[in-house]
Order: structure tokens, then C-alpha cells, then sequence
């Protein structure tokens, strides 16, 4: 389902910027290559997607933990190395594996896609990462030589905290639904934007984000009347699996 904000956007000159949520889902199945040139192909300006490390130490495009609600086989991300992972065969939307080119990419996939659309990079860090792990996520991103256009999410704010170790001008999102003022003080002093669940955002908490600085990018709103409201409270992003 493909729906058009371009009334919406006029209401304020379309400053907020709309993110494909897994590459363009609602049409192709999530956080494969073919997602993401799905949203590539439109107006998004950036697609977010999910990295996961392997058994063996490289790091695979997955949303889950596991492989079941994929591709039908159990397969633990992390504890499985990447050629198995690899030759999984993926669902299409019709819930067949009937693709042979829906596969889990590698990370390295999904920037250059996002290089040849120019489109930005919404990368969540799953899970908690040792600091080898961001660091060499992001050597591999600086080979393709796009780190400029890429923006790291996390539930986890230690993750963040190691880009930021190095990368102090990197931009980063926490991932969060209710935001306490304490964590707010903590993000802030280390330049991290917010990325929130939408119904947690109320006037009140938007106004105290803007005092302090900070972006705010809205996940996963699917609704135009619920990302009409974002729109016109003047959010920076909203991230979206149907909404162009």
C-alpha cells in the first residue's frame, strides 16, 4: 500500500523528511535489496535498516534475533555464520519462497544501494556491539566512502556512546519510547539525537527536546492522520513502513 502526504507536506513546506522503516516493506519484504531499491525509487530521504554480527564476525542486514519469522528456518543470528545465513531462502509478501533473490544482504550491500540512490543511512546497531564490532562496522562504511550519510540508531545507548568515542560529529538517534528528563541531560551532553516511538510524543516533551537541541525522529508511524499531527508539531523525521 503506497499512500501520498503530498497535501501534508505543504502545510509546512515539507521540513520534515520521511524514512523508509526496513527498506520500502510494504511492498517487498523487509531489509532485503530489493526493499531497498524499492525505496530508493521514491521520494524517501533516507532508508533505515537493522545489523546484526555474525557467528564469524561479519555483519548481516535482519530485524530479528532469529531467522524463523523470515524465512521459516530457526536460525540464531549471532550464533550462525554468514554463509548459512546467506543461503536462506526469504518470504515475499505473499508468505511463499518463490524469490531466489530475496536473501539477508550484507552491510555493505545495503550502503552502496543507498550510495546509488542517495538516499541517507538510518542503521540500527542491534543488541549490544563490543567496540570492535561499531568500530569495524564503521571502517566498512568509510570504505564505501559514505559515512557522511549515515546516521546511527540504538536502543542501546552504549552503543552510541562508542560511535561518539571516536566519531563525536557522527550523527546518532536513541531509539526510546517514554524518554525520562535524566536521559535526556545524558544525550544531550554527548550530541545524540532522539528517535521515539510517536505516541510518546507529546507537545510538552517536543518543546523540552527543541530547548535542549535536539532532532527528533518519530518511529513507526503508518497513519497519515498520526503523521499529519507530527508534521504540523514540526518533527525532523518521520519513519514509516507505507507512508511516501
Amino acid at each position: 500500500m503506497r499512500i501520498i502526504l503530498d497535501t501534508v507536506k505543504l502545510s509546512n513546506k515539507g521540513q520534515t523528511k520521511m524514512i523508509a522503516h526496513r527498506g520500502l516493506r510494504g511492498i517487498e519484504t523487509e531489509n532485503t535489496n530489493a526493499a531497498f531499491v524499492a525505496a530508493g525509487n521514491r521520494s524517501y530521504y533516507g532508508i533505515e535498516t537493522d545489523v546484526h554480527r555474525t557467528s564469524d564476525g561479519k555483519f548481516v542486514i535482519i530485524h530479528d534475533d532469529t531467522t524463523l519469522r523470515v524465512s521459516g528456518k530457526d536460525y540464531t543470528v549471532e550464533k550462525t555464520d554468514f554463509d548459512t545465513l546467506r543461503s536462506l531462502q526469504l518470504y515475499d509478501k505473499d508468505s511463499k519462497l518463490s524469490r531466489s533473490d530475496l536473501k539477508l544482504p550484507e552491510l555493505s550491500e545495503y550502503i552502496r544501494i543507498c550510495e546509488r540512490y542517495k538516499k541517507e543511512c538510518i542503521l540500527e546497531l542491534k543488541n549490544e556491539f563490543s567496540e570492535d564490532d561499531i568500530y569495524r562496522i564503521i571502517h566498512i562504511i568509510e570504505k564505501e566512502t559514505y559515512l557522511d550519510h549515515v546516521t546511527f540508531i540504538s536502543f542501546s545507548l552504549d552503543n552510541l556512546l562508542i560511535v561518539k568515542k571516536k566519531y563525536p560529529y557522527q550523527p546518532a538517534q536513541l531509539l526510546c519510547g517514554k524518554l525520562p528528563d535524566s536521559l535526556i541531560e545524558v544525550i544531550k551532553e554527548n550530541n545524540i539525537d532522539v528517535d521515539i516511538h510517536y505516541s510518546y510524543l507529546t507537545d510538552k516533551l517536543y518543546s523540552k527536546l527543541r530547548r535542549h537541541g535536539l532532532k527528533i525522529n518519530c518511529w513507526t508511524c503508518d497513519s497519515t492522520d498520526d503523521a499529519k499531527k507530527l508534521i504540523e508539531m514540526g518533527v525532523d523525521y518521520i519513519t514509516t513502513n507505507i507512508l511516501e
